[in-house]
């Protein structure tokens, strides 16, 4: 009876334009004085999806923040007199906002301390605006780059966030377009979301629990479809949606609070086929952090906090980000990209005839390894690709060059080297992608595959790693002295295959950019162990991931070349015999 006079009393006092939250037992989040307060006050705070708006009515600050609408509420401590608790809660760092404090929490925008239940928290400014978050995160995701990831924002809040991250890994930058399906009741409650391209989840089990109709089901689906594809049409326009199958995908916002809406993100772009999911965000409520767990791969937050309040409080500027601005960043980063990415392999169909290409799946003991073959006509021989550390099949550099070898009439095998389960450990602990024996023994599984196809079972047989697939290309190429016949390196790491340089027989280059001064070293080195035919060559301007223009088609040339040389004839046999 209580609770319902508590309920009735606190809807009186709530203004007609702002939020009901509803009152719940204070306890998570709170120290042990403010929990024995017993009960929660309403917050004048109104958190609706999608906005970073603020704004005040009748003197009740209100707060608007990106992608949560959330219940925030702390103790009153029983006993005080009604003019000192407003004035405990109301007082801020340097502002007082005293017609809000009979509901319990006031949070200036301005302020670094909080008022909670008699008590001054202090609130450190973690970033100065979204930018600067961005930048934090960036640096952060940085072993991601080799991975070829998709980096996608929450509309609005997360999209400049993500433009940084994206920017910063040189990847492709998107909008991950999803609405919420509410409770008819609760609609702060999901029971479900709908995304782009028809991906719906539904929890069914929260849904009965809530009675929810099939036939209401349905209704709010197809008001929600409409919506977002309002917004796809608003944000992207004409441009088709990225494929995201198999694919690393990177989902940036710029704060959880409940995690409602980024759950709701996941689980479509599970539905869309994405291959690992990793959730990036500047800061977040530890509880939400945590229960997102299972929805994602890997979870990046630079700061978990508990209890957040608001994600706004945690940046100095949180204004409003606009539909416009939105579109002017995918814009922006569209353009970028387009500089950024390896020029296209144009093959005329009157020169060389359509290759054959094909997604495999090759069995590695209870998982299996994701491939692409292509086929060009008459193959003089075929090159298995070993990615870098946290790459995979999917690295545009190495399909820029597999597409120069196909011009050449050389077949390629682009592959995984982890198997999805491994690749799902290694995201968390990173140690696989350095297994140079596990990776040459992936390797040399695919090379035994391809043997075994009738349409690759006579071609030679070359290798090309980059980054640590080089170490593994060397050591597998040792253990098939007598089938491999020609390694090529890209920024390769062969000092990790030291123990194995002495005994590879396949002619081997070594490309490294004359700016990636470390690897540069290290590659001389391996240089004076290979007692194989051997050549270093050093590409001008060139850095590790040879981004410079020009620097990644040279080395495409000079590969061609190598593979050309040996792979198709005698020439080749001979080099090993």
């Amino acid at each position: 009876m209580l609770a319902h006079q508590q309920r009735r009393a606190a809807d009186r006092e709530l203004g007609p334009t702002e939020h009901r939250v509803g009152l719940h037992q204070v306890g998570h989040g709170l120290s042990p004085p403010h929990r024995a307060a017993g009960w929660a006050a309403e917050v004048a705070l109104r958190y609706d999806a999608d906005d970073g708006a603020r704004g005040e009515h009748d003197g009740v600050t209100h707060a608007r923040v990106s992608h949560e609408r959330e219940r925030i509420a702390c103790g009153l401590g029983r006993g005080q007199g009604e003019d000192r608790r407003r004035h405990d809660l109301a007082q801020l760092h340097g502002r007082r906002t005293t017609q809000v404090a009979r509901r319990g929490l006031v949070l200036g925008w301005h302020a670094s301390r909080i008022a909670v239940g008699g008590a001054i928290m202090d609130i450190r400014k973690l970033f100065q605006d979204r930018v600067e978050a961005g930048r934090q995160l960036a640096r952060r995701l940085e072993p991601y780059r080799d991975a070829a990831p998709v980096v996608l924002g929450l509309p609005r809040g997360g999209v400049p966030v993500a433009y940084e991250v994206a920017r910063a890994l040189g990847a492709p930058l998107d909008v991950c377009v999803v609405r919420k399906l509410g409770a008819p009741l609760r609609p702060e409650l999901a029971i479900g979301a709908v995304g782009e391209g028809g991906a719906i989840y539904v929890d069914r089990g929260l849904m009965r629990r809530v009675g929810v109709s099939e036939d209401e089901l349905a209704r709010m689906v197809a008001a929600k479809r409409a919506e977002v594809d309002e917004r796809v049409v608003r944000f992207r326009g004409a441009a088709p949606p990225p494929d995201l199958r198999g694919r690393t995908v990177i989902v940036v916002d710029d704060g959880i609070a409940t995690g409602s809406t980024v759950r709701a993100a996941l689980q479509t772009l599970r539905a869309r086929g994405a291959g690992r999911i990793v959730l990036a965000v500047p800061v977040g409520a530890a509880s939400s952090v945590d229960e997102l767990a299972p929805d994602a791969d890997e979870i990046v937050c630079l700061h978990a906090e508990e209890p957040l309040f608001a994600v706004g409080l945690w940046y100095e500027d949180f204004g409003t980000t606009t539909d416009d601005e939105v579109v002017r960043i995918l814009d922006r980063a569209r353009s970028e990209q387009l500089e950024r990415e390896p020029p296209t392999v144009r093959i005329r169909s009157d020169v060389v005839p359509t290759s054959r290409e094909r997604d495999v799946w090759l069995p590695a003991g209870e998982g299996r390894l994701g491939a692409t073959l292509v086929i060009p006509p008459a193959p003089r021989g075929i090159v298995l690709f070993a990615h870098g550390s946290g790459s995979s099949r999917h690295s545009p550099r190495n399909q820029y060059v597999a597409g120069v070898l196909q011009r050449e009439r050389i077949a390629t095998l682009l592959l995984d080297l982890l198997t999805e389960d491994e690749e799902r450990i290694d995201a968390r602990t990173r140690h696989l992608r350095f297994d140079i024996d596990l990776l040459a023994t992936r390797l040399v599984l695919a090379t035994d595959w391809v043997l075994a196809q009738p349409e690759t079972e006579g071609l030679d047989v070359g290798y090309f790693g980059a980054s640590t697939g080089a170490a593994a290309a060397l050591v597998a190429a040792a253990g098939r002295a007598s089938i491999v016949r020609a390694v090529v390196s890209r920024g390769g790491r062969p000092d990790l295959a030291e123990a194995a340089l002495g005994r590879v027989r396949a002619p081997t280059l070594l490309l490294v950019g004359a700016l990636d001064l470390e690897v540069l070293r290290l590659n001389r080195g391996a240089l004076d162990q290979l007692a194989c035919e051997k050549t270093l060559e050093i590409v001008p301007g060139a850095t590790h991931l040879f981004e410079e223009p020009g620097t990644l088609e040279e080395v495409a040339r000079s590969a061609a070349r190598w593979f050309t040389r040996h792979l198709g004839g005698a020439h080749a046999r001979e080099a090993i015999a």
